[in-house]
């Protein structure tokens, strides 16, 4: 492609070389092998590339169409040797001879796939190598990127050398490095891409070469020498900004030339390509960092030791799907002996679901040293998360009282958080509750109670413990839950948790959530 003055002005396309078609003759053992089938059986194999023979008797084998490489590698022949007499000349191969090419063809597809599985991983373990940050690391970067450029210009005999990169907005260039040129040059104002015709051809993957003055008004060049060249520098998925060089007498580029700027341009992009990487990476290792030290508060402020209260036994369990969630579980003790429980389930994941969850909870236990009513506490609980957010979160919680020395549970639900009261032989689906938190104000809640005899328990869980009746179970209540508690009225608060845990990992669906949470109380004795 050439400009009006095509000996001023030459556009270089840039063709990358082909690296899926294989090179057969290359394959080290294939020389030794054809010798060796030569001797065996009279006949000759010798490879022809491109289509069929028009006579199917002078080759043994087609070559498959994709042998793992993507592209067909011909078609191989079968000659009788010299010594043969004309009358077996003129006769065609056995049958026998094809099925012997033929499983040779196999062995050398299946060997030519290998070598390019391996030539692609090879690739991929060599991105692998991790980026080591160090503290200097950034000082060095202006070092590095201008002694790239004094080496690239120098290589190719000219006497400047800049780096321009595009903004945010791809609207114009900056000069970000250089070398040759006055230091002021960094402090220029942008160039406007618009207008910046060399550069652009050059970042449609073209390296532009002018060897005229009289054509610098036309293609806009950044500075003015008697010849310049402009290559792109790019990623194999983002275009960065151009490289030029300058020379200060006028002088032609050849290919070779042009293909060490392209080199130059290729290390100025892994340059910085690494750079964005060692910095992504630091910001992403302690960003890590904070979530671990994020998720073991989170865990930490679970409750482990059952409250002190007699004749009741307290047992926990969260698993979120990510680091950090919206699912947790809570008891604290309040005057007078009693003890508060919840269990809730924030929409949403991650950290986002972990903020809202560590607020309800606070919310939970800050309103529950006053209110001694389950639908109070959970009505003020909804209040200050509606007024404490955009209205967007929302949350599911089932909360309640226990009360020493008594066998009554008192408790309000909101949302899909359910329940089952254990008895002897029996499980019995606690109804659910009303409108989750956040939704309205004006949200209402009722109190319900049970009573717990001796020996009974209530299970807690949030919405992802459920699961869809399978066939031939009609009723709502049959679970895993409810079958692996099942006649279990003797066995300890964390045995239940246990078992109901157990039950879960063998019935669940690898696809449903794994953000789940269970609480069980026990009434132990009276």
């Amino acid at each position: 492609m050439t400009a009006s003055s095509p000996n001023q002005l030459r556009l270089y396309e840039e063709r990358l070389p082909d690296g899926s078609r294989p090179d057969i003759e290359k394959v080290a053992s294939l020389p030794g092998l054809l010798r060796a089938f030569e001797e065996a059986t009279g006949w000759s194999l010798r490879l022809q590339r491109g289509s069929k023979p028009i006579r199917p008797t002078e080759y043994a084998w087609s070559a498959p169409e994709d042998p793992g490489v993507g592209t067909s590698l011909g078609h191989v022949r079968l000659h009788l040797v010299r010594s043969a007499s004309a009358a077996s000349e003129s006769s065609p191969a056995p049958k026998a001879l094809h099925q012997f090419a033929s499983a040779l063809q196999g062995l050398l597809a299946e060997l030519l796939k290998t070598q390019h599985a391996l030539w692609q991983r090879e690739a991929e373990l060599a991105a692998a190598v991790p980026v080591v940050f160090r503290p200097d690391q950034r000082s060095r970067l202006a070092g590095r990127l201008r002694a790239v450029l004094r080496g690239g210009a120098e290589a190719v005999g000219c006497h400047a050398a800049a780096l321009y990169l595009l903004d945010e907005a791809t609207t114009t260039l900056k000069l970000r490095s250089s070398w040759g040129l006055p230091r002021e040059r960094l402090t220029d104002p942008p160039r406007p891409l618009r207008g910046a015709l060399a550069d652009l051809e050059a970042m449609l993957g073209h390296a532009v070469v002018l060897e005229d003055t009289g054509l610098f008004q036309q293609w806009n060049p950044p500075e003015s020498f008697p010849a310049a060249a402009c290559v792109p520098v790019a990623t194999p998925t983002t275009i960065l900004g151009t490289l030029w060089v300058f020379c200060n007498s006028r002088r032609d580029f050849n290919d070779r030339e042009t293909n060490i700027l392209e080199v130059v341009a290729g290390r100025l992009a892994g340059d910085l390509e690494r750079e964005i990487l060692v910095r992504e990476g630091a910001e992403a290792s302690q960003i890590k960092r904070q979530l671990d030290a994020a998720e073991r508060v989170q865990r930490n402020q679970l409750p482990t030791i059952p409250p002190m209260i007699q004749g009741w036994d307290f047992a926990g369990w969260t698993s979120q799907d990510q680091a950090l969630g919206g699912e947790f579980y809570d008891w604290f003790s309040l005057p007078k002996g009693s003890v508060a429980f919840a269990v809730g389930d924030v929409s949403g994941n991650g950290i986002e679901a972990a903020l809202v969850a560590s607020g309800l909870k606070a919310s939970l236990r800050s309103h529950g040293q006053y209110h001694r009513s389950a639908h109070n506490l959970l009505s003020q609980v909804n209040l200050t998360l509606w007024t404490g957010s955009a209205g967007d979160q929302s949350a599911s919680l089932l909360c309640g009282f226990v009360e020493a020395g008594s066998d009554r549970v008192r408790y309000a639900s909101a949302g899909h958080c359910a329940a089952l009261l254990l008895g002897p032989n029996q499980a019995e689906a606690v109804d659910g509750g009303a409108s989750p938190l956040g939704r309205s104000p004006e949200s209402r809640y009722r109190e319900a109670q049970c009573h717990l005899q001796p020996g009974h328990a209530l299970v807690i869980y949030t919405r992802a413990c459920r699961a869809t009746p399978e066939e031939g179970h009609d009723q709502e209540d049959e679970t895993p839950l409810t079958r692996s508690l099942a006649a279990r009225q003797n066995a300890s608060a964390k045995e239940l948790l246990t078992a109901a845990r157990q039950g879960l990992e063998q019935n669940g669906n690898p696809s449903q959530p794994t953000h789940r949470t269970i609480l069980v109380l026990k009434r132990t004795h009276p």
